[in-house]
Parts: structure tokens; sequence; C-alpha cells
């Protein structure tokens, strides 16, 4: 079938453990479905088992985390790991039975769901990924923070932070997503924090299932107090790079553009309806095929349908633009739901 056609994972994968905030046990498995499924949470703990797409339009910015919310008002809350995690290692359909209200944080990094996904295996199914290719320059600023995604010829991602701590003080990564650099650069950077603001979280009922250097690493001034170390030396950007794939994986469809995050979180992008460029289209409707020969192609559909794209994500594989023998777009891995066209309104 080609590269470019949707995946699932082959089995179910189970995963048990705390949430970060909650502090609460609970149990997720991750389950196969069939094409144009998308990506559902379903919450098994409740008498209805409602279900919660994993979408842009049903995020509320939660502190520190990212929570959809579906029908009724149930929610499932910091997703941004998982997600990750199957955007990284292409999985574009799958059903998430979860027994609480927070995804297990586990180690605080992505690595344990993505060697869960790797050593059970992907399956192919019979209809093509579809993509969005960012035509022009969108950004969003809330203070200090920026957020940015322009035209590419393949998925990247910059970020930069700025720590007044020396032990993270200011760092830089730029990594172009294709070939597995989710998986190598990024997935096993856990989640961080200062120590000043151990306590003032607790008080606030956040951070209640943090353990230093079990889940999370905790900076205090010049020092890294948590058992263990890093594992990067710029292990703070590289989770915020993948907090940001995360949370950019609920645009509804995987983007062929340039992300860049100064000092963000993709919350000023969910805040903020699109304003600028509103009557013109941001990104182009790509489908990726399989073809006779030995690329696949993409068909290029533009549409307003399309106007609040503002990020980018996942993994690749190589495709075509048809017309166009030279270009070359790799497509970074997600897919929306119910084989619908994304509703984009805007950010």
């Amino acid at each position: 079938m080609g590269g470019s056609v949707q995946t699932t994972v082959k089995t179910a994968i189970t995963f048990v453990g705390c949430g970060l905030h909650s502090g609460k046990p609970v149990r997720m498995t991750i389950r196969p479905a069939m094409a144009e499924h998308g990506i559902w949470f379903q919450r098994v703990d409740l008498d209805t088992a409602p279900m919660i797409p994993a979408r842009w339009d049903v995020v509320r910015q939660s502190p520190l985390c990212t929570t959809l919310v579906g029908e009724n008002g149930v929610t499932v809350g910091t997703v941004e790991h998982v997600m990750a995690a199957l955007a990284g290692c292409g999985v574009h359909n799958v059903l998430v039975e979860i027994d609480g209200p927070e995804v297990p944080i586990l180690d605080g990094s992505a690595v344990p769901f993505v060697r869960g996904i790797m050593q059970r295996g992907l399956r192919k199914l019979p209809a093509p990924v579809r993509a969005y290719e960012v035509l022009q320059d969108v950004s969003v600023t809330s203070g200090e923070a920026t957020a940015s995604i322009g035209p590419s010829k393949m998925l990247r991602i910059d970020f930069e932070i700025d720590f007044a701590d020396p032990a993270i003080g200011r760092q830089y990564k730029s990594l172009n997503m294709s070939n597995g650099s989710f998986a190598r650069e990024l997935s096993d950077s856990r989640t961080f924090c200062r120590k000043d603001d151990v306590a003032s979280m607790q008080a606030n009922g956040l951070a209640l299932g943090g353990a230093p250097g079990v889940n999370a690493v905790v900076f205090d001034g010049d020092r890294v107090t948590s058992p263990g170390g890093l594992r990067h030396a710029d292990e703070p950007v590289r989770h915020k790079m993948l907090d940001a794939l995360g949370d950019l994986a609920l645009a509804g469809a995987p983007i062929i553009g340039h992300y860049v995050g100064t000092r963000a979180d993709p919350g000023p992008l969910h805040r903020n309806p699109g304003r600028a460029h509103a009557d013109q289209p941001i990104a182009a409707h790509a489908f990726c095929h399989t073809g006779r020969g030995a690329h696949d192609h993409l068909r290029r559909r533009h549409g307003r349908a399309a106007a609040g794209i503002r990020a980018g994500l996942g993994r690749d594989s190589g495709s075509r633009v048809r017309g166009s023998k030279n270009r070359h777009f790799p497509l970074p891995n997600l897919y929306a739901r119910d084989g619908q066209q994304p509703r984009f309104g805007g950010w």
C-alpha cells in the first residue's frame, strides 16, 4: 500500500500509572481502530462511557496541561505526551480508553508510550493520509511568548526558552521532524519545573502526582535536584518541543510547515481565534496517495476550510506534489476524524 496510508496499532496497549496533577491511579488502553476513525478518548469509568475527540476545537487550556472537554463537560487532561507519541510514531487511528480524568504521567516523558506502540507495531489501513501544506506565515503573541507557522517543504519545529534559573537558562533547538527524529531526539525528555513553584502548584491542586527523578525534573537555581540528573543537557527545551508536538497534533490533520515557538506553549494558538488572514486560505488540503510509480504523490486542494491552520506536527514519509516533479514533501503523520474535512474555523 505504500508509506503514505493511514495506520493503527496492531494490538491493544495498556499503561498503568497516576495522573501528574491529580495524583490518582489511572489505567489507559490504546486500541486499534479502522481507517477514517481518527484519535478518540473514551472515559470508560463513567456509566455512559462518553467519547471525546482528540481535536483542537474541544481543547480547554488548563494550568500546566492540555485538557479535552467532551459533551456534558466530561474531560481528559494532560493528553500532550500520548498525543506526541501517537503523532511521532505515525499513528492515525486509535481508541484510547481511560478510567479517569487524566492520562498517566509514567516517567514524565513520551518514551514509555513510544516503546509500547513500537513493540506492538503498526498496521496499514486502506486509506490515504491527508495533510495541510501551509501557504503563508501566521503568528500569535501573548506577552513574551510567540508562536508562528510558515511555509516549508518539510515539517520543522524550532523552539527557544529562557529561564532565570542558571541550570536552565536560555536554550534553543531546531529539528526537522523526519526519519524518526521525534523518537530519537525528543521522546525521552521529561516534564520539568522550578523548586520554588512546587509548593504553590500543589496548594492549587496541581502536580500532586509529581515525583522528582521519577516523573519530573526539578531545578533549583543552578542545581538539578532530581536524582539521576538530566537525560540531555538541553532536556527542558526538548520537552517543550515534545509538548508542542502533542498539543499541535490536535490540529485535526498533519501539517507541512515550519513551527517556531519562543517562550511559548500552544496555548495562545488555541485561545486566540484566527483574525489575521481570515478571508484567505492559509493551507492547501492535500491527499497522499499510493500510485503506480515508485513515489506516492499529493493531490492538492485549496479551500477556506483550512483558514485556521496555526501549527505543525509529526513524522514524515516521502511524497510528491502532482505536476511538480522536483517538489517532494515529507508528510507528518496524524489524521483527523470521521473522514470529514477538519472543521478549521481559526484559533
